[in-house]
């Protein structure tokens, strides 16, 4: 079982599996200036609900909206929108937003470090504070909430979204989706696109109406996480608190499942609430709401094989894992076929996981080093091109081999590890990465563990690189306004100085990736030369 990270926990027996759990048992401390960590975590708090404010404030100039939405005819978004200095405050606001939701995150851990009693309410009133404005906020990082009205036209006028796509629909440009993916077929299962179906029914595609029932959606999920990732940590003797922080509390999680809506939010909670009661011996409980998760989107029936490996028991023969394995099979894939005879949609979904989208993305592993091998056999007269799509090929292999040997390797008490690091295989081996991508598994590693050394520097370097990356990369400006610096340049300049700002000269956050002070690492650096021959 994974361990945790405080030094003040005593373990104890958990029943009916037999394993252990640690559980915090330090009080909260109080600092020399009398106020308790749980006091001064509402400092944090309250600087992350401005930086949420102003991210909402940003998102109205700078955020997507629907060419056929009525707030273009709004005064003020049309000063926003149209007028340059509108367009400029915008994206400052909405980046420096982003950027001050960033800090709080890391302020909050630091002002929780004990993770005493209090903690996990602390986190959840951070969640809800962090969350409330980027309710009403107009979607920003990413306009798939817009395709997602589309295919719901899709079904409700009886296409097939796993054949068509948006384009077949009339007037679907009003819509806001992004005309890249106008043709492209829904990599969503068949849930969603029910849930679509029913959100287009009541609000007739409105655009602004329907992103709002989309989000309250995605919020379903994010209660789920809420929920049940405090539950699963504790199974496995992690602090809930800490977890929660780490896995929802987080600046990219909160803007790409709510600010965003995508639907992401809704397979992740439904993946964790089953992982949750698969582990806890409802087993057909945990294959049904994993199920539901494939339904929103099917990338989680990787977690279907640990889930059979739960159900088989920990002394199970190899004879057994397979027979479990192929009845947690049959009864999701069995659940889902007749899912599929609603609206004619079948397996369709099949294809997402069999034929993903082509194409990289430059800082996936796999995509920046398919550049480097191109660049550097193009100069020695080799087919670049193709060596690099090779090896992208071989290194998402290589991620599904390793889902192999995590599911035929590996304690029975790490089965949730062993998950959630299948998925982080996946993700990270793949050619394509989006931001929320890797929200898919820093879930199922937080409720198992994540060390205060190089894994959580790693999340922070993660998180505050996605968070600074969506800002300037997804901003909608018209094309008609005129600026004297382009946007993504300004959003660029913000989020970089503000990232070197916390690295150096925030006197709190500058210690979360170097201990040591820029003088302390030149006297030392001193001390080393000096020694030396």
């Amino acid at each position: 079982m994974s361990t945790s990270n405080s030094r003040d926990e005593a373990r104890e027996p958990l029943a009916p599996s037999g394993k252990t759990v640690e559980r915090a048992t330090s009080s909260p401390k109080v600092s020399p200036s009398g106020a308790s960590p749980r006091a001064k975590a509402y400092v944090a708090i309250w600087q992350g609900f401005f930086g949420s404010l102003m991210i909402f404030a940003g998102s109205i100039g700078a955020g997507w909206i629907a060419n056929g939405s009525p707030m273009f005819r709004h005064p003020v978004v049309i000063a926003l929108r149209t007028e340059g200095w509108g367009v400029t405050t915008s994206t400052i606001l909405l980046t420096a937003g982003a950027m001050l939701l960033v800090r709080s995150w890391l302020r909050l851990g630091q002002r929780l470090k004990d993770w005493g009693p209090g903690s996990l309410r602390s986190v959840v009133i951070a969640v809800a504070a962090w969350a409330a404005p980027m309710m009403f906020a107009v979607p920003i990082y990413s306009r798939d909430v817009y395709a997602y009205t589309g295919q719901g036209r899709l079904v409700l006028e009886g296409q097939n979204p796993y054949t068509s796509g948006i384009s077949t629909l009339s007037n679907w440009f009003s819509l806001g989706a992004d005309p890249a993916w106008a043709e492209a077929k829904t990599p969503y299962g068949p849930y969603f696109l029910w849930l679509a179906r029913w959100v287009v029914g009541i609000t007739d595609a409105q655009p602004d109406f329907s992103v709002l029932l989309f989000r309250v959606a995605a919020t379903v999920g994010v209660l789920l996480c809420v929920l049940y990732i405090p539950k699963l940590a504790e199974l496995h003797g992690i602090i809930p608190g800490r977890a929660l922080w780490i896995a929802v509390a987080n600046p990219l999680f909160l803007i790409s499942f709510v600010a965003s809506a995508h639907n992401d939010a809704l397979m992740v909670g439904l993946a964790v609430a089953g992982m949750y009661f698969a582990a806890t011996g409802r087993h057909i409980t945990g294959i049904l709401l994993v199920t539901a998760s494939i339904g929103i989107k099917p990338i989680t029936v990787l977690l279907l094989p640990f889930i059979g490996l739960m159900w088989a028991g920990p002394a199970a023969s190899w004879t057994r894992k397979f027979l479990f394995w192929g009845a947690t099979a049959a009864i999701s894939f069995c659940v889902l076929a007749v899912s599929g005879i609603p609206f004619n949609l079948g397996f369709g979904w099949v294809w997402a996981i069999l034929d993903p989208t082509p194409g990289y993305t430059g800082y996936s592993p796999s995509g920046f080093l398919g550049q480097q091998v191109e660049v550097i056999a193009n100069l020695l007269g080799l087919p670049g091109p193709t060596l690099a799509t090779g090896l992208r090929v071989l290194m998402k292999w290589a991620g599904i081999a390793l889902v192999v040997v995590l599911m035929f390797r590996g304690d029975y008490s790490r089965l949730v590890r062993r998950a959630g690091l299948a998925f982080a295989a996946v993700v990270m081996l793949s050619p394509i990465i989006q931001p929320w991508y890797v929200l898919w598994f820093i879930p199922l590693l937080a409720v198992t563990g994540i060390r205060n050394d190089w894994q959580i520097k790693s999340l922070y370097v993660a998180i505050t690189f996605f968070v600074a990356f969506g800002a300037q990369d997804q901003i909608s400006v018209l094309s008609f306004v005129e600026l004297n610096v382009k946007v993504s340049s300004l959003a660029f300049v913000v989020a970089v100085g503000f990232t070197v700002y916390l690295l150096v000269l925030d006197i709190h956050t500058r210690r979360l990736l170097i201990s040591s002070t820029p003088a302390e690492l030149i006297r030392r650096l001193e001390q080393r030369l000096r020694r030396s021959p």
